[in-house]
């Protein structure tokens, strides 16, 4: 039976991801509403909304991966009493658990959202080849959130 603090952490670690999930699919729209090129990435961070759609973008990409993969994962498993390892450890059990379509793809993600953070500065053509796989990889995130939310909300009913 969880404790009156487990419980409250899970559900502000549920709000959280929800909100987070739906700021980053806002910033992912208004980001990725018209495609641009590689050529074309170095005259768009000139403009200072694009800039800041493509900052916004980075930070909920990484927040909701940090968020997800160090905390709430860990913080689910313990609550169903299951053994909290390390990262890789965790993502192994949660694929088998359904949580994560792929441990290697989310450990993928990880690598990019590295990436993004400390190696675009100044190259944009890194930048933008990171910014497109992390558009088609915000699907695993949005499926590792949608999961722990819903389990949550049936372990705390439960």
């Amino acid at each position: 039976m969880l404790s009156d603090g487990e419980k409250a952490r899970l559900q502000m670690l549920q709000e959280t991801a929800k909100l987070e999930l739906l700021h980053l699919q806002q910033t992912n729209q208004r980001l990725f509403a018209q495609p641009w090129s590689q050529e074309a990435m170095a005259s768009k961070m000139l403009d200072i909304d694009f800039a800041e759609r493509v900052d916004a973008f980075l930070a909920r990409f990484g927040r909701l991966q940090d968020l997800l993969g160090d905390k709430y994962l860990p913080a689910w498993l313990r609550a169903v009493q299951e053994p909290v390892g390390t990262a890789l450890e965790n993502l192994d059990r949660a694929e088998k658990l359904g949580l994560v379509q792929s441990a290697d793809a989310w450990i993928s993600v990880r690598k990019l959202r590295n990436q993004l953070v400390h190696e675009y500065v100044g190259r944009m053509d890194i930048l933008h080849d990171a910014l497109f796989q992390a558009n088609d990889q915000g699907g695993l995130l949005a499926f590792t959130a949608e999961q722990l939310v819903e389990r949550t909300t049936k372990l705390l009913k439960g």
